[in-house]
């Protein structure tokens, strides 16, 4: 390039201007979105109301920025912080010097790891093998057995508790199966499945069996109490082969950190993807990504560290408490249910059926929001049995919600005493018009799947659902089409809703 025509390279001063209008263009942003901390939204976020974890965690981060976690060998405070949350999870989850495991981006990672270590030590080949799963298990083992090409066997629960039947589990488990996935908790409904039950039945019958803790994973181990102690759900049971609990839940790390653990060496390493037959640097990995960042592994390292058991047990102390207080706050309501005996510090809030005047949990849910706290709506499901799941709104409880229980139990009242007795929401009137043309066979499922992008697009804003549009979404309408509608044609439209959230202008 001729001299004359070269740029100047910034200088610190221009790239400090520069910088500091793009910090404050994400100030703006962020200032859109739902609050992190606080206690304001119960779910997605975990906030243990510790300002300085906080500072430590993000100072962890800052501290590791430039570093690339995908080779420990150049970078040994990989190795390092990893190996040591590996020993404390297999301290927390009463593991023995055999266990191992690695830390990964999140919950889904870990469960896809989980499902992929247990394809391939089973040697299933390509294309071959299932996968038996409650109905509750968390979506990630759906995606897992997409992406594996496994059989998704689904294992109905029982409707009023949430759990599954270890003998139903059983009857599902065929020659191929490669993996059984329990819960502890289950993420819609805060049940814990009977995981000594399971792993008698997966031990019998030479299946290995992998506990998903991620939801509860870093409160469980403190939950016990004299009055209500808990079922073994961990390492302790002999037949349970991997777990999964997420740092970044109740953890109270940055997203995303997860811990996978597996009992055995050999069942570990059928997790790792390596290979030297290309021209390039040998690559081995441990999880699915290449280079990545070690900012959630530093934080979690670092908020574990500074918390240790003793500071965890403080922590849940309070969530238990906090938990306890509002699950007796829903079930004290006329017209509201608690489903099941959730354990932990999540729970379900259902209609009752039985009362004279019934509430929708989804209006709740909307009424609630109005009170400035943000619930998180869950469709009813047909089971393969044809039993079904209620309609539910799910309540995440964390160490902060002990400081806005005062707002948060009268808000739980008096949006039930505001919508009691009025009807579930209504679908937008176009998607009830598809709804009735299925019921109808007026539409074939493959008429709506076979539509293309733009067609989808287009019927979404006809239905009053623009991505882009101005205005609030109505979640209890958006949830009412997805009951109405057939759930693959659902899960078409709501692809096409996000990834037009996301397109660019």
């Amino acid at each position: 390039m001729p001299e004359r025509d070269r740029m100047p390279a910034p200088g610190e001063g221009h790239i400090a201007s520069r910088g500091a209008q793009v910090l404050e263009t994400l100030r703006r942003l962020r200032a859109q979105d739902a609050p992190t901390h606080g206690g304001r939204v119960l779910s997605y976020v975990y906030d243990s109301g510790l300002a300085e974890l906080d500072r430590i965690a993000g100072e962890a981060a800052r501290l590791v920025q430039s570093v690339n976690g995908l080779d420990p060998t150049v970078f040994p405070s990989v190795a390092v912080m990893e190996r040591e949350l590996v020993a404390f999870g297999r301290n927390v989850f009463h593991g023995d010097t055999s266990m191992v495991g690695n830390v990964t981006t999140g919950g889904t990672e870990s469960c896809l790891l989980a499902v992929k270590a247990a394809r391939d030590l089973a040697a299933a080949p390509r294309g071959t093998g299932s996968l038996v799963i409650p109905t509750t298990a968390h979506a990630a083992f759906v995606k897992a057995a997409a992406l594996l090409s496994l059989e998704l066997i689904r294992v109905p629960v029982d409707p009023a508790t949430g759990v599954v039947d270890a003998d139903l589990i059983g009857a599902a488990i065929r020659p191929d199966t490669v993996l059984v996935v329990v819960s502890a908790p289950n993420y819609p409904t805060g049940s814990i499945d009977p995981v000594a039950e399971v792993a008698a039945v997966t031990g019998a019958r030479g299946v290995a069996l992998h506990v998903d803790a991620c939801l509860g994973g870093f409160a469980l181990p403190w939950w016990d109490t004299a009055q209500k102690p808990l079922p073994p759900w961990d390492f302790r049971v002999e037949g349970v082969t991997s777990l999964s609990a997420d740092l970044h839940k109740y953890g109270y790390a940055p997203k995303g950190a997860s811990l996978l653990l597996h009992r055995d060496r050999d069942r570990h390493r059928a997790q790792y993807f390596g290979i030297t037959d290309w021209p390039g640097y040998p690559v081995v990995n441990p999880t699915l990504l290449g280079s990545k960042s070690a900012a959630g592994l530093a934080s979690a390292w670092a908020v574990a560290t500074t918390l240790g058991p003793q500071g965890y047990a403080g922590l849940v102390a309070g969530v238990r408490d906090s938990t306890d207080a509002l699950v007796a706050a829903a079930r004290a309501i006329d017209g509201l249910r608690v489903v099941g005996e959730p354990v932990g510090p999540v729970f379900a809030v259902a209609a009752d059926v039985g009362a004279d005047d019934v509430v929708d949990p989804h209006r709740w849910a909307s009424a609630v929001q109005d009170r400035g706290f943000t619930l998180q709506m869950q469709p009813s499901l047909t089971q393969p049995d044809g039993t079904v799941l209620a309609s539910t709104t799910h309540v995440t409880v964390t160490g902060v919600t002990a400081s806005i229980l005062d707002e948060l139990i009268p808000a739980f009242r008096s949006a039930a005493d505001m919508v009691r007795g009025e009807p579930p929401a209504t679908p937008p009137s176009a998607l009830a018009e598809l709804a009735a043309a299925f019921d109808r066979n007026e539409v074939a499922l493959t008429d709506v799947l076979g539509l293309s992008s733009e067609s989808a697009g287009a019927a979404l804003v006809a239905a009053g659902l623009d991505p882009r549009g101005d205005g609030d979404l109505d979640m209890a309408t958006v949830l009412a089409a997805v009951e109405a509608l057939p759930r693959p044609v659902t899960a078409k439209l709501l692809v096409e809703f996000l990834a037009g959230l996301v397109a660019p202008d």
